[in-house]
């Protein structure tokens, strides 16, 4: 399956071994070697990096750990194929606007007979590329329109019920793991993964909070970036944890809101509600 991961940080920060640890799964050790995609945030809009092709021997990969862009949000993708072929248009994280924000999507899962079970205006949002994440992504920025129309950014209780009925609607459809940004605030919902079994369970998702303390320098290798010598609190969601520390796992279909590198809501009521189209 896809690998996912994501970042916010209080302070600006620079991805180094995450980057490299997740890349180890798009081609060494896992089976998702079919493109790989990092988007950047800086205030309103992103630095969006893609390739497909494997990123465990990608040398933008390896460029992006020592000179990549510093930043406080970023979210991270390497594909596995099941819909659509090996191609830019097919490679996440896919890239939006909408309310003056650019918004960051991406999808870990399966989710078949998507286009028929959830009406899409493609007037308003037409997908760019054949996946099922990407159409995935239309129909969530379609939902949020009216709020960005008015206030940005929407009040987040007002994001977070959206956000949440779309992701029980994706969750009847298959595992629908994802990360979704819009420049104030990363939402991180978790619901199954292929285990090592080989059925699909929980987690789908693992995160980590952090606190750097001031020019602690094996502090920050540890938790995979570079901080600014300031303080900074960091929070990562991946889909396996990639250090030896603690790692929390999301319970199926928890949906986690974080701003600045601070955990602001977290409902893990939300996989035993009862959602219909």
């Amino acid at each position: 399956m896809c690998e996912l991961l994501a970042l916010s940080s209080s302070r600006p920060a620079r991805l180094t071994f995450s980057l490299h640890t997740l890349a180890e799964h798009g081609g060494l050790h896992g089976r998702s070697h079919d493109g790989w995609g990092v988007a950047f945030y800086a205030g309103n809009d992103v630095a969006l990096f893609r390739e497909p092709r494997p990123a465990a021997d990608s040398p933008l990969v390896r460029f992006l750990e020592t000179q990549g862009p510093a930043t406080a949000l970023a979210i991270s993708h390497i594909r596995h194929a099941t819909q659509g072929g090996v191609s830019l248009a097919n490679t996440q994280p896919f890239v939006r606007q909408l309310g003056g924000s650019a918004h960051v999507f991406a999808h870990n899962g399966d989710l078949p007979g998507l286009e028929g079970a959830v009406p899409l205006d493609r007037g308003a949002c037409r997908p760019v590329g054949e996946t099922d994440s990407a159409l995935a992504f239309c129909v969530l920025l379609t939902r949020l329109t009216a709020l960005w129309l008015d206030v940005a950014p929407p009040p987040l209780e007002d994001r977070l019920l959206v956000l949440a009925d779309f992701a029980a609607e994706l969750r009847a459809l298959g595992p629908a793991n994802f990360l979704s940004a819009d420049g104030d605030t990363l939402f991180a919902h978790g619901d199954r993964r292929l285990q090592r079994n080989g059925h699909a369970e929980p987690p789908g998702l693992w995160i980590r909070q952090r606190r750097c303390p001031p020019n602690d320098a094996s502090a920050d290798q540890d938790a995979g970036i570079a901080v600014r010598t300031d303080s900074a609190s960091v929070v990562w969601v991946a889909s396996v944890p990639l250090t030896d520390d603690p790692w929390e796992p999301l319970t199926c279909g928890e949906l986690v809101a974080i701003r600045d590198g601070e955990i602001v809501s977290r409902d893990r009521s939300l996989g035993a509600r009862d959602h219909a189209f």
